[in-house]
């Protein structure tokens, strides 16, 4: 076995969530922090994604789950903002809200339902009519009967999201290693020091995180590990639209799929929810059932070329919500994974609450609810 190096932390997996909280730790004076990617930094879910940060157009009641996304998105201006001065790179954060239309009966019943809760519990959101949708959104389908506006829901870029992450990594020594495949987490007496990869190389730690999507389930541990429930991925297929100039100002969801508008004319539009193992690959039906979805919403994209089609894994826990925290089994394991559809939307958030634990010991109140894990040794070495 090759020893390959010691750090006080290793991030394993180099999304949005890893690279958040390695950018965290350091922050915190978390020490010599390193990542550990077993493909390409930032090229998986995170890359695949589409930046919205909704929890208001997406959440379907008031739970703990939809407080958490809630309260990762109020840290998002100053993320962004913090990133663009560290890196110079702007994540293009975008606070114009989001429109939810309805298209039928059905539709406007499920809007009239999230009205009533969303201002039951005093949050900002505007039930608008077909008239003042598309006073607000010209280009959307004139088979709009009204929408939705929830102006705190918002977007940002996340391929240049990435970028500037990986920037401040390289800026402040925190070393990403590439063609890393880890398969095991080791330990002595029920303590992690390490992990091991698949060519044989082994990385010393004082403590570890498993930031690893929908690969999280394939990692063994020295003990068993407890409290990590199966994390499986759920396949989204996406393509992206070029205009000439830009024809939207918001995001905007039907019941059925979305379109996000970017700068310069690009507009992004999804997605597929599909049970298809590890196979990442665009499909003719997942394309159709896409395109489909975006001209219901507006049939004037039809006349657009289409740019760029891709698909990406979305790590999916068995458990219904993402597990962060303190892995049950191994002291100073952690594990931050299964964030499924929200990676983006509660990478600055799961960065904060991981980074307090393993730098101050703080277990925080998001992460007594969705940690399934067992109590942990917090100080680094």
């Amino acid at each position: 076995m090759n020893d390959a190096g010691k750090s006080d932390v290793l991030v394993v997996g180099a999304g949005v969530i890893g690279l958040s909280i390695a950018r965290a730790l350091h922050k915190c004076g978390a020490g010599m922090v390193t990542i550990l990617e077993r493909g390409s930094p930032g090229r998986e879910s995170s890359h695949a994604a589409a930046g919205m940060l909704a929890p208001q157009a997406e959440a379907e009641t008031p739970d703990d789950f939809f407080r958490f996304c809630r309260a990762s998105n109020e840290l998002y201006p100053a993320f962004c903002a913090a990133l663009l001065e560290e890196t110079g790179i702007d994540p293009e954060f975008d606070d114009s809200g989001t429109l939810y239309l309805a298209f039928d009966e059905s539709d406007l019943h499920e809007l009239g339902r999230r009205y009533e809760w969303q201002s039951a519990a005093g949050l900002r959101v505007e039930h608008l009519s077909a008239e003042d949708t598309h006073k607000l959104e010209p280009f959307v389908s004139p088979d709009s009967l009204g929408s939705l506006y929830f102006p705190e829901d918002r977007q940002v870029e996340n391929r240049r999201l990435l970028s500037s992450l990986l920037s401040y990594c390289e800026i402040n020594g925190i070393e990403v290693i590439s063609g890393a495949e880890v398969v095991t987490v080791s330990g002595l007496k029920g303590i992690a020091d390490g992990v091991v990869c698949s060519d044989g190389r082994r990385f010393s730690a004082g403590s570890v995180v498993l930031a690893t999507g929908a690969w999280t389930s394939f990692i063994k541990g020295a003990e068993p590990l407890q409290g990590i429930p199966l994390i499986k991925p759920i396949r989204g297929q996406m393509l992206s639209f070029r205009a000439a100039k830009q024809l939207f100002r918001h995001v905007i969801y039907s019941p059925r799929g979305y379109i996000v508008p970017r700068r310069y004319g690009r507009i992004l539009a999804g997605a597929t929810t599909e049970d298809a193992g590890f196979e990442n690959k665009v499909t003719e039906d997942g394309m159709t059932l896409v395109l489909d979805h975006a001209l219901e919403i507006s049939p004037s994209l039809e006349s657009l070329p289409i740019q760029e089609r891709w698909s990406g894994l979305r790590p999916y826990a068995e458990a219904g919500h993402p597990v962060i925290g303190p892995v049950g089994g191994m002291e100073r394991l952690f594990v931050a994974a299964g964030h499924y559809r929200n990676g983006i939307l509660l990478a600055p958030l799961t960065a904060e609450l991981l980074s307090e634990l393993i730098v101050n010991g703080e277990e925080s109140m998001f992460v007594r609810q969705f940690s399934k894990g067992g109590t942990a040794k917090f100080k680094t070495v």
